[in-house]
């Protein structure tokens, strides 16, 4: 099997390399070929950082597992593989207290008195109070290939990890390439010096070892052939400082910008727009009432980020079961949990802040305005806050509740853009959206059970609901679809609706709009062509906006923009 280069996997060649090479390669990421050694065009940022001599030794090689070109471990050396972070991208420990604080939760409240035990005895408690599951976990994909092509050529592997021993053999035996484990076994923790002793009592001076992080640098530094896998700075500043050079590196991360990206989830800040809808559908347009929406609109997007990071922690086994879900940073492996906890931290400082001066910043960025209830939309994210957590620990497997929550957390947004802004919610508008995003709700658990059913399962995953609730799903999705129409022709027919809009009559074509609208998202769920969140859909559908679009022409028509083209015209 070929592990091409887009894998990222690296071999430092330390015999000879022409002195202009490495230059060359940067600025044209053309291939060599150097005492019959291919070279590969993976990206710079894969290089382990060296001295200037080292450097002008290094030499990138495409490995074909089981080929002529791989890494030679001299005869009778036993290859040696750390587990957390080297042969598995994450740290199995946390993911067990991830699936723990998940499942049983109330178990949390014994980690105090498990760490009085020593590290150890915490892993040996955390594993036998939870099991893991390592089909799914977020292996280095190059260097298990690699691996399974040395045990395909009768090479020795051991299983080398400071993990807990029953976790550790349940990888081993579901991956079937170790002739054995050596792991920590409830009293001695092996881990750094610790297991060096541990291996040269077992194999003397004969071992490779391949590892990631600071513990395994004298490892590294006093083994054959040394390699690297996904290796952290704290790695690469010692084995520089050492001099110990990896003769081989096996890369399977993508870049840490464009996952944090993912995992902010920045294009769900899409759906606290409706922090505006207060303002623009009271037409007020005041400085401050702007300032305040604008704040605010920020405010919950770090605490909605936050909230999709600590649910995205709590799901990692079910993501990493799921057939898209499984590519997201944090089950894929490619973000630390660790570094999840702490951006939920820094997210949640932040937004909380910005909700307790919202005042004061609107004052400093429009003047004077001021709010009724000052600290009324920090109670309302507090709310949001409080709801979502929740609903990530426990309402999310509940039947229907989960769905009523979901749409009620679109409600507490507009709600919170009124508090920012100074601008009530009138009744019509709060009746629609409940109807509204319930059904937009419906369509999100509709169409993954849907994509259930095109996988042929049963029951959806943890949430309650079967395959054959499908129909019933459906008849509530448009139900309460059409029933958002209805209190929309109602608002219409209001008195008071003459009040804001000078045309009021041409609101009617809106009603039309938005039955195409319900009925093409119904529609495309139905086929299974809804893959997406039904909010973010709406803003990313080119149809969808087109009719977005067209339903605000109307209401600025309505409002008077039809008296200003008259007189322009």
């Amino acid at each position: 099997m070929l592990v091409s280069s887009q894998q990222n996997i690296e071999v430092f060649q330390t015999d000879r390399c022409t002195s202009g090479l490495l230059n060359l390669w940067e600025e044209h990421k053309i291939h060599f070929i150097i005492d019959g050694i291919v070279t590969v065009d993976t990206p710079l940022r894969f290089l382990m950082p060296m001295n200037e001599q080292e450097m002008n030794t290094l030499g990138h090689q495409e490995l074909e597992a089981g080929g002529a070109n791989q890494p030679n471990l001299p005869l009778g050396v036993v290859l040696c593989v750390d587990l957390d972070g080297t042969l598995v991208k994450s740290d199995t420990l946390v993911d067990s207290l991830l699936v723990m604080a998940r499942q049983r939760p109330a178990s949390l409240l014994s980690l105090p008195a498990w760490l009085t035990q020593g590290k150890a005895a915490f892993k040996r408690h955390i594993t036998q109070t939870v099991t893991l599951d390592v089909e799914h976990l977020p292996y280095n994909r190059p260097l298990l290939e690699w691996l399974r092509a040395q045990h395909s050529l009768g090479q020795t592997i051991y299983l080398a990890t400071a993990s807990d021993h029953a976790i550790a053999e349940r990888v081993a035996d579901y991956l079937g390439i170790f002739a054995g484990v050596i792991a920590s076994d409830g009293a001695t923790n092996i881990s750094g010096e610790g297991k060096l002793a541990v291996l040269r009592e077992k194999f003397g001076e004969r071992f490779c070892y391949i590892g990631n992080a600071r513990p395994d640098a004298e490892l590294l530094a006093a083994c054959h052939s040394p390699m690297v896998a996904n290796p952290d700075r704290a790695l690469r500043s010692r084995l520089k400082s050492s001099g110990t050079i990896p003769t081989a590196a096996f890369y399977d991360r993508s870049h840490t910008l464009s996952n944090w990206i993912k995992a902010l989830r920045l294009h769900q800040w899409a759906k606290n727009t409706l922090l505006f809808v207060p303002l623009f559908l009271a037409h007020r347009w005041a400085a401050g009432a702007f300032a305040g929406a604008g704040i605010a609109f920020i405010s919950f997007g770090l605490c909605a980020s936050a909230t999709y990071i600590i649910n995205d922690l709590l799901d990692l086994e079910a993501d990493r079961r799921h057939p898209s879900k499984r590519r997201r940073p944090f089950a894929a492996g490619d973000l630390s949990a660790l570094s999840g906890v702490a951006a939920v931290i820094l997210l949640l400082a932040v937004s909380v802040t910005l909700a307790v001066f919202l005042q004061p910043l609107i004052f400093r960025l429009a003047g004077n305005y001021t709010l009724r209830l000052p600290y009324a939309f920090l109670g309302w994210l507090m709310l949001y806050m409080a709801t979502t957590l929740v609903y990530s620990f426990y309402f999310k497997r509940k039947l229907l509740l989960d769905v009523f929550i979901l749409s009620g957390l679109y409600t507490v947004r507009i709600l919170a853009g009124s508090a920012a802004t100074n601008v009530a919610v009138s009744t019509w508008l709060a009746g629609f959206s409940v109807f509204f995003f319930l059904s937009l709700a419906f369509v999100k658990r509709f169409s993954e059970l849907e994509g259930l059913r095109e996988r042929g399962s049963v029951i959806s995953n943890g949430r309650g609901y079967f395959v054959s609730d499908l129909e019933q799903l459906r008849a509530l999705g448009t139900g309460t679809a059409y029933a958002s129409v209805i209190i929309m022709t109602l608002y219409i027919r209001d008195p008071d609706t003459r009040l804001l809009y000078g045309h009021p009559y041409l609101l009617w074509l809106v009603i039309p709009v938005l039955l195409l609208w319900l009925s093409q998202i119904w529609m495309r769920a139905s086929r299974g062509e809804m893959h997406d969140d039904p909010v973010v859909w709406a803003l990313t559908d080119k149809r969808s906006l087109l009719l977005g679009v067209l339903m605000g022409i109307i209401i600025w028509l309505a409002a008077g923009g039809i008296d200003r083209l008259t007189h322009l015209f």
